[in-house]
């Protein structure tokens, strides 16, 4: 239906406000910069309205221009939607933080222009029913954002950063390029959905295969997993409007694609296994280095690498609506965090002198870590109760069961030997929320996916081993975390913390390596 042609409208009117500051022109910054929020306030209303059509006329894909799949094209779904609510809402936030933070810089409009056209490039790619428009709206999203992380040039830091992210993205555009050629080889069409639709009948053979390893690929590639992380971390050159930008939307492209076409990727269960120890190792090596930063921003840049590897190990996991809900909750609290991180410091600064350190023993480390498994089994149960214990996939429960390391850490605190009661009251408490809160969450999220999302697959003998080892590893490390203050005065543990702020040397091999593909030295990064 032409209807579901509305959320095109988005894009259109980001591009036209841009084209409009552009080449009318607009002399005054502060005029461009409302104009632009203007438009991603439109552009937010617009969202909200495609939600509504969503829900009266139901899912469906309208071409506008071209044939054949050649040209542009909506996909209206509970996907589709959900991530153009949340671009738009991020977007507007962005826009008007940048108008009152950029007030003053000499190259404000352009910064404006290129802030519109990425968020017209991400808008595109979110909803996009071919899968021509879908690569051509995931280069363009690079190459604009390519301009916002060099708003400083002249700055060494910059340039390098801003290289190093241009040659992983030309590497992942290659793989979905390749992916898509290998598609349209093994469906005939470019459409998304007969894709998907085929995929689900398991048609493609070997060609959709190899796609699903060039789909990952090119995921893995965007969301920074390691060894190819270096780059996000090291965007913290841009302005603050960029670095929520980047790091509460357009790295969750990877996660997408994988999301977008989930029905191929499951195609492959060796794929699947890969992204799980991709992402999972990638999750661990993050928030470990994050913990030894000592700066806001790169921190919260380690924490999004981190994240990034959980939302990969959700789609190794096949557990797509997870993934999605991951997404959301992770860009709205990363903006967040990126655009209230000066006043945080500010607050820590003026915050009162701490009082003693609790230090949790290991018995109440391993009380913690009982009463966290205890929590979660009666919570499991009845919730299993209520809606059915077959709904619950094992790689769901065994996820829940990871979060879960993470409130065990929250008990062991409360029930340090130091903490009051009120903590561990307190802290008490809060576990149980966080458990309600995930379950509660992920029955929502599979609720509301279905049919637009594939279910998980059932468990086999690949499916038990990724997840007795994901068990394992992510419960090593928390509860190395919980006992770090018995064991963190060693001094290997100060050598190792010391690697760890360096992230073991890996973007220092990436640099010395992309040095040597670089022509020049001095302006290295400057242009795509």
């Amino acid at each position: 239906m032409l209807i579901h042609l509305l959320p095109l409208l988005a894009a259109a009117l980001f591009l036209g406000t841009a084209a409009l500051i552009k080449y009318k022109p607009v002399s005054l910054p502060q005029t461009a910069a409302r104009l632009a929020e203007a438009s991603a306030l439109g552009a937010l209303l617009i969202a909200v309205l495609s939600l509504g059509m969503l829900i009266i006329h139901g899912a469906g894909t309208s071409p506008l221009l071209g044939m054949a799949g050649v040209g542009l094209s909506a996909r209206v779904d509970v996907v589709s939607m959900t991530m153009l609510l949340l671009v738009t809402f991020i977007g507007w936030i962005v826009v008007r933080y940048a108008r009152t933070y950029l007030d003053g810089e000499a190259g404000q409009i352009n910064f404006t222009i290129w802030l519109l056209a990425t968020l017209a490039a991400v808008v595109l790619l979110v909803q996009s029913g071919n899968i021509l428009q879908f690569v051509g709206a995931w280069i363009a999203t690079s190459l604009c954002l390519h301009k916002l992380l060099l708003f400083y040039p002249a700055r060494v830091a910059a340039q390098r950063a801003a290289h190093k992210k241009f040659v992983t993205a030309r590497a992942g555009d290659a793989a979905l390029i390749l992916a898509t050629a290998l598609l349209i080889a093994a469906y005939g069409t470019t459409e998304i959905s007969e894709m998907l639709a085929a995929a689900q009948d398991g048609d493609g053979g070997g060609l959709a295969s190899a796609a699903a390893a060039l789909l990952a690929l090119a995921a893995v590639l965007k969301s920074a997993q390691f060894p190819t992380h270096g780059w996000l971390t090291e965007v913290m050159e841009a302005p603050t409007p960029v670095s929520a930008l980047l790091h509460a939307g357009v790295v969750n492209g990877g996660g997408f694609l994988l999301i977008r076409f989930a029905d191929v990727v499951l195609l492959s269960p060796l794929v699947l296994a890969v992204l799980v120890g991709i992402g999972g190792f990638t999750a661990l090596f993050g928030g470990v280095v994050m913990l030894t930063q000592p700066t806001v921003k790169v921190s919260l840049a380690w924490s999004t690498v981190s994240q990034m590897g959980f939302m990969i190990l959700q789609c190794g996991l096949a557990l797509f609506p997870l993934a999605l809900l991951h997404i959301v909750a992770h860009s709205l609290y990363k903006a967040h965090a990126f655009l209230s991180a000066g006043g945080a410091v500010e607050r820590v600064a003026a915050s009162r002198k701490p009082g003693p350190v609790a230090v949790p023993d290991l018995g109440a480390v391993a009380r913690a870590f009982a009463m966290a498994i205890a929590i979660y089994g009666v919570i499991y149960m009845g919730s299993g109760a209520l809606v059915g214990f077959g709904s619950k996939s094992p790689q769901a429960v065994a996820l829940g069961a990871i979060l879960i390391f993470g409130v065990a850490y929250l008990l062991a605190q409360g029930l340090a030997d130091a903490a009051p009661r009120a903590l561990t009251r307190r802290t008490a408490l809060m576990s149980v929320i966080a458990t309600l809160a995930y379950i509660g969450l992920q029955r929502g999220a599979e609720w509301l996916t279905v049919g637009a999302l594939p279910p998980a697959p059932i468990a086999g003998p690949l499916e038990w081993a990724l997840i007795l080892l994901a068990l394992f590893s992510f419960g090593a490390v928390a509860l190395a975390q919980s006992t770090l203050p018995l064991w963190s005065h060693h001094p290997a543990a100060q050598g190792l913390r010391v690697h760890l702020t360096n992230g073991f040397y890996i973007n220092a091999i990436e640099d010395r390596l992309l040095r040597g593909w670089s022509r020049t030295t001095t302006n290295s990064g400057a242009k795509p």
